[in-house]
C-alpha cells in the first residue's frame, strides 16, 4: 500500500519540519516567553513529551537547553495495527522516576505481569507492533545523528525461547524497537491491518491474505 508509506512519510516531513523551526528558535537571539510556551506545547501535543517534576523551577536558560535536548533527537514515525492476537509489543506511554515520559515499543517480555497493575494495561493494548517506520536520521543543521547516543543499555530483558524442543530463557540486547530507540522521539500512527501479513507458522500461508488472486 504506498498510499499509507507516503502518509506515514509526509507525517515525519511535516514534524520534522516543526521540530528544526522551533530548534532554529532555541537557538536564536530574539526569544520570547510566548515561543518557548509553544514549543512546550508542541513538544507535549506532536511528541507525547512529559517533563520532569523540576522543569516549572528550571531558568529560562535551562528550559531551553533541555528542550533543545529533547527535541534535537532522531524521529520515527510508527505505523500500528489494530491488536487481533498475534504475539509480540506494542505502543505504550513509558513514564520514568524523574516525571518524565515518553512513546516507547515495548515487547511483551518486559511487562512485568505480576503487577496487577500492569497485566491490566497490557491485556487491554489496542495496538500491535510496528509494521512501517519511517525515520529522520539528521539533526536541524543537517547533520547525521550518532545513533548509539539514543541506546538505553538497561532496556535488555529475558524472553522464553524453544531450541530442539527444549524451553530456554534468553537474555536479549536492546531490540530495535525498543532499547536501540528508546531515546528516539516518536509518533505512533494507526494503519490498516491488511498491511501486515506475517508468517510465523506454516499455518499463516493459509490466511486469505497471502492467498494468490
Amino acid at each position: 500500500m504506498p498510499f499509507i508509506k507516503k502518509m506515514l512519510a509526509g507525517n515525519l516531513m511535516k514534524v520534522q519540519q516543526e521540530c528544526f523551526y522551533y530548534l532554529e528558535i532555541l537557538d536564536g537571539k530574539d526569544f520570547s516567553e510566548i515561543s518557548l510556551q509553544q514549543i512546550i506545547q508542541f513538544s507535549k501535543d506532536q511528541l507525547s513529551l512529559n517533563f520532569s517534576r523540576e522543569f516549572e523551577s528550571f531558568s529560562e536558560a535551562e528550559k531551553i537547553q533541555k528542550l533543545k535536548h529533547l527535541l534535537n533527537r532522531p524521529l520515527r514515525v510508527c505505523g500500528m495495527v489494530k491488536n487481533e492476537g498475534e504475539p509480540g509489543g506494542g505502543p505504550f506511554l513509558v513514564e520514568f522516576e524523574n516525571g518524565e515520559a515518553s512513546l516507547q515499543i515495548i515487547e511483551s517480555a518486559q511487562i512485568d505481569t505480576t503487577n496487577p497493575q500492569q497485566k491490566e494495561i497490557a491485556q487491554n493494548a489496542t495496538h500491535f507492533n510496528p509494521v512501517d517506520l519511517v525515520c529522520g536520521l539528521k539533526d536541524y543543521k543537517g547533520e547525521k545523528f550518532d545513533l548509539n547516543e539514543f541506546v538505553d543499555p538497561e532496556m535488555s530483558f529475558i524472553s522464553s525461547k524453544t531450541k530442539d524442543g527444549k524451553e530456554l530463557k534468553a537474555l536479549e540486547l536492546p531490540g530495535l524497537w525498543n532499547g536501540a530507540m528508546a531515546k528516539w522521539n516518536t509518533i505512533f500512527v494507526e494503519v490498516p491491518v491488511a498491511t501486515f501479513n506475517p508468517v510465523k507458522t506454516v499455518a499463516d500461508l493459509l490466511k486469505p491474505s497471502h492467498q494468490a488472486k
